[in-house]
């Protein structure tokens, strides 16, 4: 694991599944939103905003596991980017209203759009088994 709770991978690794992908981002969100649970009540609701979306992620990318059609599968992932693409934009703002000025923010907003991207592209890849 990086030092901010993030599993680092040697160059040229297979990527982890998404699954856990997702949860470890998870479990980074929730370390990151604790650390800010002593600050500003400005602080705590911009936290409580990256915790809803952050979190949600993975919670819809494990439901989509048990889609009940392939409509259902990408309407999970699709719900998965947008909380993915979110958490990056209340990343963002933490990080420019400097409440981690320690860096942790930048890292999570790279894995945030990471993730993003790969959700996009098995949402992509979905559609595209559909139409054959």
């Amino acid at each position: 694991m990086g030092s901010h709770g993030l599993e680092t991978r040697p160059k040229g690794a297979k990527p982890r599944d998404i699954k856990e992908r997702t949860f470890e981002f998870a479990l980074a969100v929730v370390r990151l939103c604790r650390g800010v649970e002593r600050r500003s009540q400005i602080d705590r609701t911009l936290a409580m905003q990256l915790l809803r979306s952050g979190t949600s992620i993975g919670a819809n990318v494990q439901e989509a596991q048990a889609g009940q059609s392939r409509a259902d599968f990408i309407n999970k992932y699709a719900i998965a980017l947008k909380e993915a693409r979110e958490a990056a934009y209340w990343l963002r703002l933490l990080d420019a209203s400097e409440v981690s000025p320690d860096g942790r923010c930048k890292e999570l907003i790279g894995e945030a759009e990471e993730i993003g991207k790969i959700l996009g592209a098995i949402i992509v890849k979905t559609k595209s088994r559909g139409a054959k």
